[in-house]
């Protein structure tokens, strides 16, 4: 009785542990298992398959996240046109600008700028005279003192003498001018364009009546006629003290200039500098040359042709000829209204004829043969530059327009010829190393 439940006890605890040893074989043959089989990506569909309970939770962003596509550069997606006109046209306006800029500081110093002007073309004109005497042994000193004073007191003669000649014949002339102001009257009563003397005389007191409404203008206008005249004065006497200097101390002035300029740009302007000065030397003396032929030959027709003060007249033709076409054109229309008023419609016709017949010389003759191709500057170029410059700077600015035009067309054609000297070898070299 009391050996069955211990043999029992012992059996039932050795059934246990087989049982517990069992299981855990069959817990780690499902656990090797589970690991040797692949991890489906979802679930195959089945009919008998539970459907998993709908969860809130949102599944993580893989790791790392898929980039976004790259947007493409906003400057591909314009037309090249469009880029190419807006490139174009940024350094348009500050080219533009920058031009605007200089021209009101230029306007703002008109009276200095243009007495230096004034100086360089006096300048180009004496200089020669200068470096001949020099050749002769006179000193620099010397040489500057005698060719300033001499350019000087011929410049003054001028002025003195026509205005001499005004004042001595103008009498005369108002006399002749009240004469052949009723001969023109009475050739246009007589004319076929039937003109009544009622006409003219009311045309007369119109003029009347319009000079006495305008007293205050014209009173106005002639003073400021004097303020014009203290500045002709004082740009005359910075001219005169300019001129001097550049005679006597040019070339150190240039060399002084020449450090202003960026060393990569130096050699090129150091080399146009000079081309840009014979240039404006060729055209000042082609300038006075033609000048002084068109006053000879024009005031030995006037004077022939019996038209008073031809010898003034021929000093303003000299004068005027410095403004190239528009001078002429206003000298020349001057010497025909004298004649006209003076000794009627026959001697104005003529002396217009003598007036374009020594034009035609010097615009076919003499400019091409005195001034040559250095200077040469198209008819087109020579109006457009005349109008800016008279536009900007009155009658000084259409003076000095046609010599800046053919010194810049000089500067510019030396650069580009400079230019291409310098890139050539560096083409050669690199075509000998390929």
């Amino acid at each position: 009785m009391s050996r069955v439940p211990g043999w029992l006890g012992r059996l039932g605890a050795r059934l246990t542990r087989m049982g517990e040893r069992l299981d855990q074989r069959r817990a780690e043959v499902e656990r090797e298992s589970d690991d040797s089989l692949p991890t489906p990506a979802s679930p195959p569909a089945s009919a008998s398959a539970p459907t998993p309970p709908p969860t809130d939770k949102v599944p993580p962003p893989p790791d790392p996240a898929p980039a976004a596509p790259a947007r493409p550069d906003p400057a591909l997606a314009v037309p090249w046109g469009v880029r190419v006109a807006a490139e174009a046209g940024w350094r348009l306006l500050v080219l533009a600008g920058t031009v605007w800029v200089l021209m009101r500081v230029i306007s703002a110093v008109q009276l200095v700028v243009l007495a230096f002007v004034a100086a360089l073309l006096m300048t180009a004109l004496l200089q020669p005279t200068v470096a001949r005497l020099r050749r002769y042994g006179v000193p620099r000193g010397l040489a500057t003192a005698l060719t300033a004073i001499l350019g000087f007191v011929v410049m003054g003669l001028m002025g003195w003498f026509v205005t001499w000649q005004v004042m001595e014949n103008i009498d005369n002339l108002s006399d002749q001018v009240q004469d052949g102001i009723d001969e023109l009257r009475n050739w246009l009563l007589d004319s076929p364009f039937h003109v009544t003397d009622k006409q003219i005389n009311d045309i007369a007191e119109n003029l009347r009546d319009t000079i006495g409404a305008n007293t205050d203008e014209i009173t106005s206008a002639g003073l400021e006629g004097v303020t014009v005249i203290v500045e002709a004065l004082t740009g005359i006497l910075l001219a005169a003290f300019s001129t001097l200097f550049l005679l006597y101390d040019g070339k150190r002035i240039w060399e002084w200039a020449l450090k202003l300029v960026p060393a990569a740009a130096r050699p090129g302007v150091a080399g146009a500098g000079p081309a840009a000065w014979r240039t404006l030397t060729a055209y000042v003396r082609g300038t006075v040359i033609v000048a002084l032929i068109d006053a000879i030959f024009i005031g030995i027709g006037i004077y022939f042709l019996d038209v008073p003060m031809a010898v003034p007249l021929a000093v303003f033709i000299f004068l005027f000829s410095f403004i190239p076409l528009v001078g002429a054109v206003a000298s020349g229309a001057l010497a025909v209204v004298v004649a006209l008023v003076t000794q009627g419609v026959f001697t104005a016709v003529m002396t217009l004829a003598v007036v374009l017949a020594v034009q035609q010389i010097e615009g076919h003759i003499l400019q091409p043969f005195i001034l040559g191709r250095a200077v040469r500057v198209h008819p087109l170029a020579v109006v457009l530059s005349v109008a800016a410059g008279g536009l900007v700077a009155g009658i000084g600015g259409a003076v000095v327009a046609v010599p800046l035009v053919a010194v810049t067309n000089t500067v510019v054609g030396y650069l580009k010829a400079y230019a291409q000297n310098a890139e050539g070898p560096v083409h050669r070299s690199e075509q000998g190393r390929q």
